[in-house]
């Protein structure tokens, strides 16, 4: 996948395009549609397939209070994008200039001037241009003045929810992991630099990775059954979009209570003891939900309470083995 920051760098491409416009956050299972067809028509049409997204979200420099946390940042939209089978992404730099041009200008200068487009697919709920005055209707109309055709994504539905990053954000703030999981065609995870925790858990209940998740959307506080993966120095985790190659581990979201702090933690127990290099980097699958986030007594009923997490958790990968099925 060819990648471009500027209208400048796609501007000498001599090919015609097929295009899709969108921020694309989570790469779900709408968005992953959307890209098919992309591939597809630019397939038939001897076009490049090419992905417009923006960085930053056009909502974090127009409404930073409002801003949404990122189910996907840029570093793992990029892989995720890449695994798409997309040709090119051009991803056009969000400011408050380019927020003020019209749905006209932003027609003319990215899709037909820059990309020379052919056929453009956009989502129903699809907006752009200033105000967000642009709409699909509006996008048929220009296509048919510029001499490009307009495809447009009907709403998605599964397990009788809208496929859409807002709505597996609410999933997620609610707990519900296995259904935003198939919104997302995927494992939600995270990803991030290993942090030195307090030394709580080896000492006085079990030893754990601390994700540092300081930026990241997280899932409800909770305990989970996950799926890990270590990053070491100058070397990566592995693909975004599958988590082959992963660990088993339970994960807990939460304060610690039991201990009395107050900083919400990203904890990662492995289910296999871990003795190799020491790493600097994890990635964490969420598979399923255990239980809320309590506060125990003592150390020694916490870590009671955490193997009998671990044993649903061995339970729970052991029916996976059986069925054949990659937590993937």
């Amino acid at each position: 996948m060819k990648i471009f920051h500027s209208l400048e760098e796609v501007a000498r491409l001599s090919r015609p395009s097929t295009v899709t416009v969108g921020s694309f956050d989570g790469i779900h299972c709408a968005h992953k549609e959307l890209l098919r067809r992309v591939r597809e028509r630019a397939r038939q049409q001897g076009s490049m397939s090419v992905a417009v997204t923006f960085d930053p979200h056009p909502v974090a420099v127009l409404a930073p209070d409002k801003a949404p946390s990122m189910l996907t940042p840029l570093p793992i939209k990029l892989e995720l994008l890449e695994r798409s089978g997309i040709d090119g992404l051009l991803i056009l730099p969000f400011t408050l200039e380019f927020s003020r041009w019209s749905p006209e200008k932003f027609v003319e200068e990215v899709l037909v001037r820059t990309l020379r487009a052919e056929t453009v697919f956009v989502g129903e709920n699809f907006h752009f241009g200033h105000r967000q005055a642009g709409n699909p209707q509006m996008l048929q109309e220009l296509g048919e003045r510029f001499g490009f055709r307009t495809e447009i994504l009907s709403k998605m539905s599964l397990r009788h929810k809208i496929v859409s990053s807002s709505q597996i954000r609410i999933l997620l703030e609610q707990g519900h992991i296995t259904l935003a999981n198939r919104l997302l065609g995927r494992p939600f995870y995270l990803r991030g630099p290993i942090q030195t925790g307090l030394g709580i858990g080896s000492t006085r209940s079990v030893p754990t990775f601390n994700l540092d998740a300081a930026t990241s959307l997280v899932p409800r506080r909770g305990v989970y059954i996950t799926a890990a993966r270590l990053g070491f120095a100058n070397q990566p985790v592995g693909r975004a979009d599958s988590l082959s190659g992963s660990m088993p581990s339970v994960t807990n979201v939460g304060t610690r209570p039991t201990f009395g702090e107050r900083e919400l933690g990203v904890e990662t127990h492995l289910l296999e003891p871990w003795g190799g290099e020491k790493p600097s980097v994890l990635e964490i699958g969420f598979l399923y939900r255990l239980r809320e986030e309590r506060k125990f007594g003592s150390a020694e009923l916490l870590k009671t309470q955490i193997l009998r997490d671990v044993r649903r958790a061995q339970d729970y990968f052991r029916r996976l083995r059986r069925a054949g099925i990659s937590p993937a």
